[in-house]
């Protein structure tokens, strides 16, 4: 049921989304240039790799030294509008139709991170992940990296399809809310260390 779910509901929504999707691939390409979608190789169902695309939020400046400038510095207030709003997530309705997400579950993370999670974190991936989960509409960004993985995988032992049906209600609550976007002091959210990362402070 669940399955069937995502198809229906993702299909339905990318094309009754479509003037939304050209609108905001637009104003990125004119705001923030090419490309426009941000593709990242993330861990799907059992931890398999597979590429997640998004609207780009940051723009592509780079340090002295090559590398990319740090989050605040790369995030226009345009991005953060896509951000706050969730727009930037739309085009992974794409990825819940091919079947290597899930409207619902927890977010996909970093693939660096799999080797950070103790064998309870990990549990996450025993579902696909989600475009939102029960992380991201009881604090989003705000909990913290432990708080996140605890409600991970408490949707994972009491995932049902009134469960995502009261998550997805709850998630368009939030967007209109506009709470939880980033960690607080973080433009976004810090780098998950994993135990020895937290134990180190």
């Amino acid at each position: 049921m669940k399955r069937l779910f995502d198809i229906l509901v993702s299909a339905l929504a990318l094309v009754l989304l479509s003037p939304v999707l050209a609108l905001v691939a637009l104003l990125v390409r004119l705001k923030l240039g090419a490309p426009v979608l941000f593709r990242q190789v993330r861990p799907g169902l059992g931890g398999e790799p597979f590429e997640m695309v998004k609207f780009r939020t940051m723009l592509d400046a780079v340090g002295p030294d090559g590398r990319p400038l740090p989050d605040a510095e790369r995030l226009t207030p345009f991005g953060r509008f896509l951000r706050a709003a969730s727009l930037d997530e739309l085009p992974e309705l794409w990825n819940v139709l091919k079947g290597e997400m899930s409207l619902v579950g927890p977010r996909p993370l970093l693939m660096a991170y799999l080797p950070l999670y103790s064998p309870e974190q990990a549990r996450r991936h025993e579902v696909r992940p989600g475009i939102t989960g029960w992380a991201q509409v009881n604090g989003r960004n705000a909990l913290s990296w432990e708080q996140k993985f605890e409600y991970d995988v408490w949707y994972v032992d009491h995932r049902s399809l009134l469960l995502d049906l009261r998550i997805l209600w709850m998630t368009v609550l939030k967007v209109f809310g506009g709470s939880g976007v980033s960690a607080p002091g973080e433009a976004t959210m810090p780098l998950f260390r994993g135990e020895a990362g937290r134990d180190s402070k």
